[in-house]
């Protein structure tokens, strides 16, 4: 199904032909004074100066063209304006039957892409041994919404959380391990059999070994130094120190996931930097005999400055001194696999803004030394901080990082307790809804920020419902769900069918919602297309806006004309799967009662 502004487009293009204007010109976009119309072709403009003729001319000669169709118009109005601009205004009899062909359509009538890709995004990047904190919300929610617009809109979508699961932390809890249970197994350097099938230590251990053996690291050299060569051995294949790490995975990844999902963020690869490590050597080896990579100061590098940067762009470090890998070089050999198991079409990294070098000499590598194709292309989203009313990132009150699992139960408590004023349900229930707008308020309040901008955590404005919220849009689409029990339970049954036979007027809050409505398509695509959850965002808050404002103007249940009825029932029914829809991309879910 054409968008809106295809079908527009399409008449302006016939209208411009007509009159021997090529029908390149024919370029539609919203109007920028609403006040005045609904749309704007500016192609007089510039075809003026290809044909040496006055634009007004121009434009007077395509509106006479377009409003020769009187039987089944497209356009209410069309006007030339000086010096040169075409003002456009939709038949309400167009836009119902455009609206009802969007009810019938899959998809409600979004285009599946004429070359569907293979997406990588990468997201998430949660160290293990570690609890997610505020820190991993904005990469795994952000993240999170760009799988799934690309995977709605057709592509494959995969999404590889990329664990932290490979550096000096491992050694660090080894060593730590070895100090608090010396009589383990793992440091029984004469143990031959089986090792336990079962962790030595819980999530909640693990969680407490990793940072007193971080503090004692930062005291203790000779500590250090144990925990540094712990990791060598682990990564050399060291059998003890494998089954050690084996298990701290297990226990990890288990909790990450349980945690994950609290946030509802899945993925579908998880794999780490560990992963990475078979690939490195011979990635290494690749990048020396293509005479890349060569030595300075004992370490290995690359360049990757161009001659049209504007910036400084070091070399990538892609070895050290000593032999050990870095982050660049985990990362290179991860996209050598990636490479080899899926050829991505795309790759769309998640992380924070502060990285943004870190990744251009990544990508540059990866496109000089030909591990991806030219024409693979490698996305940074970089995103800001959250930060706190005092403009500082989000602390917890005694000043450290705060952990998302007391983030979530924080923001939760916080809407219980704003649905318990106005108590119109029981406290189990209200318990139960209290956890679904509250991550609503949580996302949406992140997501509908621009992702490269730092924002401003606030609970009290995050969890409102009035204004630009999660909460708000939440409440739009309840209201319309009880509009619509009320509906049935009155005899009537709900169908979008009845959008096609009946205009829901030319004028007013019924055409604005039908205006908003036929965007849905465009928003989808260029949200995608842009990396920009915020789009989804704005626009189902313009929606939930234009469908409060009809709301308010029309009595809809009480109508005694039974056909106009239907179409209002249509009409909401619609509004309400488009933002169902949209807040699914965001993964978020609507209640059935607030």
């Amino acid at each position: 199904m054409k968008k809106i502004l295809d079908r527009m487009e399409q008449e302006l293009r016939a209208a411009f032909t007509a009159c021997g204007y090529d029908e390149k010109f024919a370029k539609v976009v919203l109007s920028n004074r609403p006040d005045l119309c609904e749309y704007q072709c500016n192609g007089a403009m510039a075809a003026a100066k290809a044909y040496k003729k006055k634009p007004i001319d121009i434009a007077n000669a395509v509106v006479e063209e377009l409003v020769r169709d009187t039987e089944h118009p497209v356009f209410a109005e069309a006007a030339a304006v000086m010096p040169g601009f075409i003002n456009l205004k939709l038949s309400g009899e167009f836009l119902a039957q455009y609206m009802g062909e969007m009810a019938a359509a899959e998809k409600l009538g979004l285009e599946a892409p004429e070359k569907p890709e293979t997406i990588i995004v990468d997201y998430g990047g949660a160290n293990v041994a570690k609890p997610l904190h505020v820190g991993h919300l904005r990469a795994a929610i952000i993240g999170e919404s760009i799988k799934r617009m690309g995977r709605f809109l057709g592509h494959h979508m995969i999404g590889d959380v990329h664990l932290g699961d490979w550096g000096l932390q491992m050694g660090l809890i080894i060593e730590e391990l070895r100090d608090r249970k010396p009589e383990l197994v793992y440091f029984d350097e004469s143990f031959q059999g089986e090792y336990p099938s079962e962790a030595p230590f819980t999530i909640s251990e693990l969680e407490e070994i990793y940072p007193a053996a971080s503090a004692k690291s930062k005291e203790d050299e000779t500590f250090k130094e144990r925990a540094h060569q712990a990791t060598l051995k682990l990564q050399k294949g060291y059998g003890p120190f494998r089954a050690i790490w084996k298990h701290i995975m297990e226990v990890s990844v288990a909790d990450l996931k349980k945690n994950y999902s609290n946030l509802n963020v899945e993925f579908d690869l998880w794999k780490g930097e560990s992963d990475a490590e078979p690939y490195i050597d011979g990635m290494i080896q690749m990048l020396v005999d293509k005479g890349l990579a060569y030595e300075s100061q004992g370490a290995l590098v690359v360049d990757v400055a161009e001659e049209s940067d504007t910036k400084e762009i070091p070399p990538c470090l892609v070895r050290k001194s000593d032999g050990a890998s870095l982050y660049a070089t985990s990362d290179l050999a991860t996209i050598v696999e990636r490479e080899q198991d899926f050829q991505p079409d795309r790759y769309i990294y998640v992380v924070d803004k502060r990285q943004a070098m870190h990744f251009e000499q990544v990508f540059r590598v990866s496109k000089k030394a030909g591990i991806v194709k030219p024409d693979t292309a490698m996305v940074f989203l970089g995103f800001g901080t959250m930060n706190g009313k005092d403009g500082k990132p989000f602390k917890t009150r005694e000043g450290g990082v705060m952990r998302l699992e007391k983030l979530i139960s924080d923001i939760d408590e916080a809407v219980f307790d704003r649905i318990m004023e106005n108590r119109t349900v029981s406290e189990g229930e209200a318990r139960e809804t209290a956890k679904i707008v509250g991550l609503a308020a949580l996302k949406y309040g992140d997501l509908s920020n621009q992702a490269a901008k730092d924002y401003i955590f606030d609970v009290d404005r995050f969890i409102s419902f009035e204004g630009n919220t999660g909460p708000y849009i939440l409440y739009t689409i309840v209201r319309i769900k009880s509009i619509l029990n009320k509906y049935k339970e009155n005899g009537g049954t709900v169908t979008e069918e009845a959008l096609e036979k009946k205009i829901l007027g030319a004028e007013g809050s019924g055409k604005a919602l039908m205006l908003l409505l036929s965007r849905y398509s465009e928003v989808l695509e260029t949200s995608f297309a842009e990396t920009a959850p915020h789009k989804i965002c704005q626009y189902i808050y313009e929606l939930a806006n234009g469908f409060n404002s009809f709301y308010h103007d029309t009595k809809i249940l009480t109508e005694p004309d039974e056909a106009v009825k239907d179409s209002y029932i249509g009409l909401i029914t619609l509004t309400k799967r488009v933002l169902e829809t949209c807040i699914g991309l965001l993964g978020i879910e609507a209640p059935e009662r607030m």
